[in-house]
């Protein structure tokens, strides 16, 4: 069997180029090893996939950690704007909320599913479930790809496998194997945007299902003093950790855990300074000043974060609030504004939203995500080392550099 273009992978970044391949005039195969398209992107946005961000390229590249200059072309020729007019002439509907986040009004990501899928089927893309195991390699050119039901050849192929988080989906690190065949380097596989293990879990454990709005969340590298990631925003307690946007966000400036030591900070009150949030809780102190101190922090905290305060503070839980001393009440103030937790490690990266790691990205053009190393050869998406923080900016990443592989492959 023989077609122009073979894309290993029926995700967000192969089937969008495949739909753009097919409607460039082109005859394409994707090669799917789930039992349907798109099940990782079925369940991105817990459910309701956030497509993109609704910004400008430069605000996407700030958004990538790392490698983000390979992907000034990409984003170059195909930016936010032109993700969500493709959706929309799919009759697609978006919404944009807080963050620029984009979503569909359906707030259902198999709608995008669907989407990508019917385009596919309605340019004439031939969608094959069945396995890759190898690339056909002659003469430093691919030739086609090796498949479970037998070979299949075409003049171009692109990887389009995802990374290795959430393998159930198929995201198994397929394409770092085909990738080395052909002589690529692969830099280390990693989890990123992924919760985090701590060494007080059980306290943590204790608040389990506790969601803290409108905190800030710091990570520092041991030893050093000005924080490597700080933002506002939602994050969650679970009975391993920590876990939620920000804390997602915060694990992806997390390199070597295993060598280099973290600890996270929370600020519960960041609208409040220190003497601001000392003039409250003597507001509150006065008002409840024959109350026991474990009973007095109601009107300011979440009862399941009261315990872990009051024992952190080390102030007898059964004191009297009208004998609280002004040191008891600055070690307060200093709780609530510095909540420390120290990193174990982070989550299996089955757990993680996308991988950190990937196929070299100076070993690929960045103008057609075409291999340097392989004639016909094409890396799409989470496959490559490249990979941004949470808001819509990886699924642009897969939108983008599928954009960059359709329209130059000849």
């Amino acid at each position: 069997m023989s077609s122009d273009c073979i894309v290993i992978g029926g995700g967000a970044a192969g089937l969008f180029c495949a739909v753009q391949l097919a409607r460039l005039g082109k005859s394409v195969t994707v090669i799917e090893h789930m039992e349907c398209c798109g099940k990782k992107l079925a369940i991105t946005g817990k459910g309701r996939c956030n497509v993109t961000n609704d910004c400008d390229a430069q605000t996407v590249m700030n958004n990538i950690p790392r490698n983000p200059r390979f992907m000034f072309s990409a984003l170059g020729g195909f930016a936010p704007a032109d993700t969500k007019a493709f959706f929309e002439s799919l009759g697609v509907e978006l919404k944009t909320e807080r963050g620029n986040r984009v979503f569909p009004v359906s707030d259902s990501a198999k709608q995008i599913v669907s989407a990508l899928v019917g385009a596919a089927k309605d340019a004439g893309v031939k969608i094959e479930f069945d396995e890759a195991q190898s690339l056909i390699i002659d003469g430093g050119a691919v030739k086609g790809v090796k498949c479970r039901s037998g070979e299949r050849f075409a003049g171009s192929v692109i990887v389009a496998t995802g990374g290795r988080s959430y393998s159930k989906t198929g995201s198994t690190g397929d394409g770092y194997k085909f990738a080395k065949q052909a002589g690529h380097t692969v830099t280390p596989i990693t989890p990123s945007l992924c919760p985090v293990v701590t060494a007080e879990h059980e306290e943590c454990a204790s608040a389990m299902g506790l969601s803290l709005k409108n905190c800030t969340l710091s990570l520092f590298e041991t030893g050093k003093k000005k924080p490597i990631f700080s933002e506002l925003g939602e994050m969650l307690f679970t009975h391993f950790g920590l876990s939620g946007p920000l804390v997602l966000s915060a694990s992806a400036h997390i390199a070597q855990p295993e060598k280099k030591q973290y600890r996270f900070e929370i600020d519960l009150k960041p609208a409040l300074s220190e003497q601001q949030l000392d003039a409250r809780l003597l507001r509150d102190f006065a008002e409840f000043e024959n109350r026991e101190f474990q009973n007095s922090l109601v009107k300011l905290l979440p009862a399941k974060l009261v315990p872990i305060i009051v024992a952190r503070c080390g102030t007898d839980p059964q004191k009297r609030v009208n004998q609280i001393t002004r040191e008891e009440r600055q070690t307060l103030v200093r709780t609530l504004k510095h909540l420390d937790y120290t990193l174990l490690r982070l989550r299996p990266i089955e757990e993680a939203i996308i991988t950190r790691g990937g196929v070299k990205v100076s070993e690929i053009d960045p103008k057609t995500m075409g291999s340097k190393l392989c004639e016909g050869l094409y890396f799409i998406g989470e496959v490559l080392d490249v990979d941004a923080y949470t808001g819509g900016f990886n699924l642009q990443i897969a939108f983008s550099t599928a954009h960059s592989c359709a329209v130059n492959i000849p």
